[in-house]
């Protein structure tokens, strides 16, 4: 075999996509071990039936192809690690859950977790490393940036922008922007659990409630 694959991540967001990519490359037809990376490893140990290592062991792997799934929900480390892996000619993978939904003109980079009954639907363009946790969805005409996070449950409705690392609680719904005058979501901003967002975020900074409101700081 000339292709390994691996989870960075064993915490719980590397532990429940591990059966995702399971069932993703058994869905492909692709027979394979799949490792955990966990840098606080000094020994190959076992996770959930699977094997686990630190990085510097499975970058010493004899396979000319290794792919790797970023399972950190720290979008900061996830791009950091995602450099590391580029710079060192790992792939950077993606995953999804077999009832995943994906529309028309469609576009997703590198590094996407997709778990069970995530809907995208059309003419969507999505970034490097984009999480999207259970039920979350993706309406049409959505411009999604890199190393965005949606947790369980994201109503991202459509013509709206999501910038660069910003995070998305559970449960939060985001209303429709129009074509001319998309709803925005600025870079590093955090939509907080269960806000309803009516109006375009700054970045930065930190929305909470319904209608969702900066949360001010003390």
């Amino acid at each position: 075999m000339t292709k390994i694959y691996a989870i960075y991540g064993a915490s719980g967001c590397g532990r429940s996509l591990m059966p995702v990519a399971r069932e993703h490359l058994a869905r492909l037809g692709i027979q394979s071990s799949i490792y955990f990376i966990d840098d606080r490893l000094t020994e190959v140990t076992e996770l959930n039936g699977h094997p686990a290592v630190n990085y510097h062991m499975f970058k010493a792997l004899p396979y000319a192809n290794k792919f790797v799934l970023i399972a950190i929900a720290n979008s900061q480390i996830r791009e950091k690690i995602a450099h590391k892996l580029e710079k060192d000619g790992v792939h950077l993978w993606s995953v999804q859950a077999n009832n995943t939904i994906i529309m028309d003109q469609v576009d997703i980079a590198a590094g996407a977790a997709l778990s069970p009954f995530v809907t995208i639907t059309s003419n969507i363009k999505i970034g490097k490393c984009f999480h999207a946790n259970l039920y979350s969805y993706v309406e049409h005409d959505c411009l999604i940036g890199d190393y965005v996070t949606f947790a369980p449950g994201v109503k991202c409705n459509g013509n709206i922008h999501i910038e660069d690392h910003a995070y998305i609680g559970t449960g939060a719904v985001i209303k429709q922007g129009t074509p001319d005058k998309p709803l925005v979501i600025g870079k590093g901003a955090v939509v907080g659990m269960g806000a309803v967002v009516t109006k375009s975020v700054p970045s930065g900074v930190t929305v909470v409630g319904n209608p969702a409101r900066i949360l001010e700081k003390r």
